[in-house]
């Protein structure tokens, strides 16, 4: 597959690669990395990264804007996009071929080639092993893809503390980080938070909800994001703070925003994404997404995560 994909760069004179709606540093990383890589690699081709932009992700990369003639004839490649419908910017079918490289269960598949890796950390981790084959091609890697990439692998990972963290993790991190990039200065960009946002995560564990099957729920409302001035976005950093909680096996966030309720699940050992799928969503074993269009169905979803976390114990 590999292999196949390296074939489609060459031959394609116009490489356009696209990504997920609702980005975070994976998303960016794997797209914008690649697209550097190539760039630095084939000087003669046109690459554009494309999508709408997300402000609190400008230190990572500023995206293009293009015509739709722009693909008439291109290569599109979609990064670290499960399912079609979150592609952000839809023009990725005007292409002449299309590929999917992702580290998401392949519940969807789309695209002329797949290359689909849910054994990988990250498709950082992907475009870093997609790097290492092309080399014998004269592929290139430069100190700004090779910072794009190792935010992407330190964001999924959260830090190389996750499981999802592997030996092919840290072979990559060992080889990026002997590029010339600040480190300190990704670091502090991909953790830095507000005074606001700090006194939120503090009323986050002042209220959570502890189950007796082990789950832990929070519940955000509108009301409250507006009280400490967070983004429903800014509530991602939050995800992994109930991680190191004593007897907590999974736990879920609903997030309310204008028009449905956003549901992150993350899990120390219940298969959740089963859940997660019966929601309008999917994703990792551990580490999953979905969404209901209002809190009337919040209850539904806390029992059947009830339900896969009793199952676990038994």
């Amino acid at each position: 597959m590999q292999r196949e994909i390296i074939q489609q760069i060459k031959q394609h004179s116009t490489i356009i690669l696209h990504r997920h709606v609702r980005p975070d540093p994976d998303a960016y990383g794997s797209q914008v990395g690649l697209a550097k890589i190539i760039e630095v690699t084939y000087p003669e081709k046109q690459v554009y990264v494309v999508g709408e932009e997300d402000p609190s992700l400008a230190y990572l990369a500023e995206l293009d804007d293009i015509k739709d003639e722009t693909y008439e004839n291109a290569l599109v490649i979609v990064c670290d996009t499960a399912n079609e419908e979150r592609v952000c910017d839809q023009r990725h079918r005007q292409g002449n071929y299309l590929i999917k490289i992702d580290h998401h269960p392949n519940r969807e598949p789309y695209g002329d080639v797949m290359w689909v890796d849910p054994d990988a950390s990250s498709t950082c981790e992907m475009i870093y092993e997609l790097y290492e084959t092309a080399q014998a091609d004269g592929w290139v890697m430069t100190n700004e893809a090779a910072r794009l990439i190792y935010a992407g692998i330190i964001a999924d990972t959260g830090r190389f503390l996750f499981p999802n963290t592997t030996e092919r993790t840290f072979k990559a991190a060992k080889s990026l980080i002997q590029y010339d990039f600040d480190r300190q200065s990704l670091h502090d960009n991909l953790y830095r938070v507000s005074l606001n946002t700090a006194k939120f995560k503090g009323e986050l564990l002042s209220n959570l909800e502890r189950r007796e099957s082990g789950l832990v729920v929070f519940k955000l409302t509108q009301e409250m994001l507006n009280h400490y001035d967070v983004t429903p976005e800014e509530t991602h950093a939050f995800v992994s703070v109930p991680s190191d909680i004593e007897g907590v096996l999974a736990w879920v966030f609903f997030v309310e925003e204008e028009d449905v309720i956003r549901i992150r699940l993350r899990s120390k050992g219940p298969v959740i994404n089963g859940v997660a799928e019966q929601f309008d969503g999917g994703g990792h074993p551990m580490a999953s997404g979905a969404k209901i269009p209002s809190w009337d169905q919040a209850e539904d979803v806390i029992d059947a995560l009830d339900a896969v976390c009793l199952d676990y114990q038994s």
